[in-house]
């Protein structure tokens, strides 16, 4: 268990030896984002902009447009919600070559309750014109995609959750991905699972589950939400009998909206059913029961995986 955070603050340190002019802006959270770890090993290039987001994204933008490459960070509720404005014409419109790094996303947040558990960041992100969305599913994903991050040049956002994660992955299974293109992490026949970020997990228990009962389930770690891999979901219609998405975030406007428009535009011959928050507030409680409540963990995507094939 490894907390992605932790693997971001990380991936910050390797990236400042590389990327002399990489900086990095936090908004009076730091020892939660873990950003903190970049400020002890590079206080020059490190810039507290304490409870003062909107202008915390305003400066990023100004930076990069000085050649610097800086990383924003604070919890999803604020980095996105929060400052909608600045992201949409400091960064969005005008291009801006500025990554937002946020934390805390989804209902997993606990008992900080519905204030502070986003559940409409990646809608926000998805609609902005020359905004990529990024969701990694466990701390080597994470890396990798702060990496990409810093290698791509753009406005970019990408958001974790909270708690710790089971590792995933190793570093030689996605060495080769790349911003835009899925992941079948395990492959199956029968069904497909189409999960981002949190979810990723969760989905490989139900797969294992639903083997024992005969069901061979595919899982797709659908680490970029914007671009969509369009031609694997393409391949997934095609090669298995449904697709359920699954995310910690509203159905309407995330993965499970974005995958709802291909399918119907494509007019993909397949059953399809979205995994999420449908369309309220979600309330304060302990992550796991939280994610029982909202029907978001294994035991409901086996569930749901066996009423959409039957």
């Amino acid at each position: 268990m490894v907390n992605p955070r932790n693997a971001y603050g990380d991936a910050l340190i390797k990236l400042g030896r590389k990327y002399k002019n990489l900086v990095v802006l936090d908004a009076d959270l730091s020892k939660s984002t873990k950003t903190f770890k970049f400020a002890e090993k590079y206080p020059k290039r490190f810039f507290e902009m304490g409870i003062a987001e909107a202008n915390m994204i305003s400066t990023a933008a100004g930076m990069a447009s000085c050649g610097k490459i800086p990383f924003v960070s604070t919890f999803a509720v604020f980095a996105t919600g929060r400052v909608y404005d600045q992201i949409r014409m400091d960064i969005a419109y005008s291009q801006a070559n500025v990554k937002i790094f946020a934390t805390h996303g989804g209902i997993s947040v606990g008992k900080d309750g519905a204030s502070h558990q986003m559940i409409e960041d990646i809608a926000l992100m998805r609609v902005l014109p020359n905004m990529k969305v990024m969701a990694p599913s466990d701390a080597i994903m994470t890396e990798k995609i702060v990496n990409l991050m810093a290698e791509n040049k753009g406005p970019m956002y990408a958001r974790v959750g909270r708690a710790n994660a089971p590792i995933i992955y190793n570093k030689k299974d996605i060495e080769n991905i790349k911003i835009g293109e899925g992941l079948i992490t395990k492959d199956g026949t029968d069904i497909t699972f189409i999960s981002t970020g949190t979810m990723v997990e969760p989905a490989l228990e139900a797969r294992t589950e639903l083997k024992k009962q005969g069901i061979n389930a595919r899982v797709i770690d659908m680490h970029t939400i914007k671009p969509l891999d369009e031609k694997l979901i393409e391949k997934c219609s095609k090669d298995t009998n449904a697709i359920i998405t699954a995310e910690e975030h509203s159905v309407i406007g995330g993965l499970g909206g974005a995958v709802a428009e291909v399918i119907a535009e494509k007019n993909l011959k397949t059953k399809f059913y979205r995994m999420g928050i449908r369309d309220i507030f979600t309330e304060s409680g302990e992550p796991e029961a939280l994610l029982e409540k909202y029907k978001l963990n294994e035991k409901h995507m086996v569930r749901q995986a066996k009423k959409i094939l039957k």
